[in-house]
């Protein structure tokens, strides 16, 4: 569950920090910008095209601020990285590469396929955890119900008898009680302890600390970090495939993986290798890659062809993720099977107690 909100949150983050503007935008922007360039259209002329017909404001005010740099002189890949918010480091490294290289429309295509398969592993992890939210969610309003409604009738049936109700009862009712009483002061520590929680997770350390817990959590932690590591794999081999420098490269794509602590490990590797270090053996020392991936790269090295490596490494984990992604909801059954049998058990205890004892009392 808690992958899940973390997954809603930071996708409604970046939408409020970019002014609303969606992978799928980026998406649509760079298939154009490949249609465009490779029709030979002129880039000024192209981006004020795109501003004309773009879907968002903020995407339509962001590429007419791109065409006044380009007229002052800055190159693409300049403008657009004044921009970060609305494009990525990995889309203006592969922007840069392209001008250097002269092959513009291909890096868009690239990138396009690139954020294409990110949307799509973003929608099969919301799909995924649609189920058991729905779960989760109906059993806590059946128990607020049954909380605050029913029991709390007992209560006025028992004090009429003059009987004492168990104890479980008692409990939960101590619980109704407390919450009806002081309501407004637990909903007030609830969205202070959220708001806290979201500015401490906008903070390096906060952040950092989330990227690295999230990767451990039972169930989805494997997924979270094989998905990680398709995206590292995918976007290293694009930009080693473009000639991007391999130190330059791991730059880039240390913030295209978007987890700071695989970010950091990353920063590492790039470290190692500046220090002489081999590829794999740089890897090696980070302790974050899997042995697929160190023997894939021990490969790559040896055949001079890392980037195709690399690619077939993301093409198998993207099969992984994308079953597990598929079953996630008979590995967390499990799971929410003990915790609903608990919370039953906790409510039957509650709810027929009384009603035996109530019978007892009424004889």
């Amino acid at each position: 569950m808690s992958a899940s909100v973390d997954l809603w949150t930071l996708l409604r983050e970046k939408f409020e920090r970019n002014g609303g503007v969606e992978i799928e935008d980026l998406i649509l922007f760079c298939r154009q910008m490949h249609t465009l360039t490779k029709a030979g259209v002129p880039m000024i002329r192209a981006l004020k095209g795109l501003t004309e017909t773009a879907r968002k404001p903020a995407m339509g005010r962001t590429l007419k601020a791109v065409c006044d740099d380009l007229e002052s002189g800055r190159d693409l890949s300049g403008a657009l990285a004044r921009y970060p918010k609305i494009f990525p480091p990995l889309l203006t490294s592969m922007v840069q590469v392209g001008e250097n290289t002269g092959k513009l429309d291909e890096t868009f295509l690239q990138v396009a396929t690139y954020l294409t398969m990110e949307k799509d592993t973003i929608d099969r992890v919301k799909q995924a955890m649609r189920y058991p939210t729905f779960v989760v969610v109906a059993i806590s309003i059946a128990i607020a119900i049954l909380s605050l409604f029913v029991i709390p009738t007992f209560e006025k049936v028992f004090k009429g008898f003059g009987a004492e109700l168990p104890l479980p009862t008692r409990i939960i009712l101590g619980i109704s009680r407390f919450s009806v009483s002081y309501w407004p002061h637990i909903l007030i520590i609830l969205v202070l302890a959220f708001y806290g929680v979201r500015r401490w997770l906008r903070t390096d350390k906060g952040k950092y600390t989330w990227d690295k817990l999230k990767l451990r959590l039972p169930v989805v932690g494997s997924i979270i970090l094989r998905a990680t590591l398709t995206r590292f794999s995918r976007a290293f081999s694009m930009g080693f495939s473009a000639g991007v420098p391999l130190v330059q490269a791991l730059s880039f794509t240390a913030r295209a993986v978007d987890n700071s602590f695989v970010g950091e490990r990353l920063e590492q590797m790039r470290n190692g290798i500046e220090r002489g270090d081999t590829l794999t053996r740089s890897a090696r020392s980070t302790g974050m890659f899997t042995p697929l991936v160190l023997q894939m790269l021990a490969v790559g090295e040896e055949t001079g062809a890392v980037d195709q490596m690399l690619l077939e490494v993301a093409e198998f984990y993207e099969r992984e993720v994308d079953y597990d992604l598929k079953n996630i909801t008979s590995a967390i059954e499990p799971i929410l099977i003990v915790f609903i049998g608990a919370m039953v058990l906790v409510l039957a205890l509650g709810v027929f107690l009384p009603m035996w004892n109530l019978s007892q009392v009424v004889r």
